[in-house]
């Protein structure tokens, strides 16, 4: 209860205290640098994070961070819990937004630095918005920013890694950059399977190859979302292996 406790008191004061900051990034310079801009815009964020992670009192492992490429790409996640976004903004040394549902717009502050981020809100029950969303995506893929994606949908609480949905790793496809696929493990320990209580975990982040443009385009999406679950699933079974 204590660390649920200072996990509240720390996110909301931290928000606040971020307020000075946003308003910086919202007037940086819009001929600045994309991966610059991005840099900056990432920093409080990052820091916010890592002291969440620290109160958490988990250890998170990564691996892979030598697959990080150049320029934007589409990370893939398998979606354990509430805290794979933290711990990927703490852990991940490449600056990224994510795809998120739209009622999250409704949070004051966070849905304002997720703006900053470009981050990309979906409306799942309007067809029309989210074909307009997923353009919104593509667009900042070409731009230069990086996102995030769960393609699982909802949250497996730490059960076997759900089916990848084909439509959000179009964005990929249609942005014609890499898609880097990511394996999170242990973040439901830390929540979701405390009834709801925040307790310490062991963490661990696999990054993958990226797949290239090249190989995303010869095919099909339903094909690539089955290959880059695979990969995750495999890239768990060779740490199991090796151990």
């Amino acid at each position: 209860m204590i660390r649920l406790i200072a996990f509240v008191v720390y996110m909301i004061s931290y928000l606040v205290y971020s307020l000075p900051t946003l308003a910086k990034m919202k007037k940086l310079h819009p001929e600045m640098p994309v991966a610059e801009r991005d840099r900056l815009i990432h920093q409080l964020p990052s820091k916010w994070s890592s002291t969440i992670m620290k109160i958490t009192g988990s250890k998170v492992e990564v691996k892979g961070q030598e697959f990080l490429p150049e320029g934007p790409v589409v990370f893939v996640c398998n979606h354990e819990g509430d805290f794979d976004i933290p711990v990927l903004l703490a852990c991940i040394d490449k600056p990224f937004g994510f795809i998120s549902k739209v009622e999250v717009k409704k949070a004051p502050i966070i849905s304002s630095w997720m703006e900053v981020m470009n981050c990309v809100f979906i409306d799942r029950k309007d067809r029309r918005s989210a074909v307009k969303s997923i353009r919104d995506g593509v667009e900042k893929l070409k731009s230069g920013h990086s996102i995030v994606i769960f393609p699982e949908g909802t949250r497996s609480k730490g059960g076997p890694i759900g089916d990848f949905k084909a439509g959000g790793l179009r964005l990929a496809k249609d942005a014609g950059v890499p898609i880097v696929p990511i394996g999170i493990k242990g973040t439901a320990d830390i929540f979701e399977k405390n009834n709801r209580l925040v307790r310490p975990a062991n963490v661990q982040i696999n990054i993958c190859q990226p797949i290239e443009p090249h190989l995303i385009r010869e095919k099909d999406m339903k094909e690539i979302a089955a290959d880059v679950r695979n990969i995750i699933i495999s890239s768990f079974i060779k740490e199991k292996k090796a151990s």
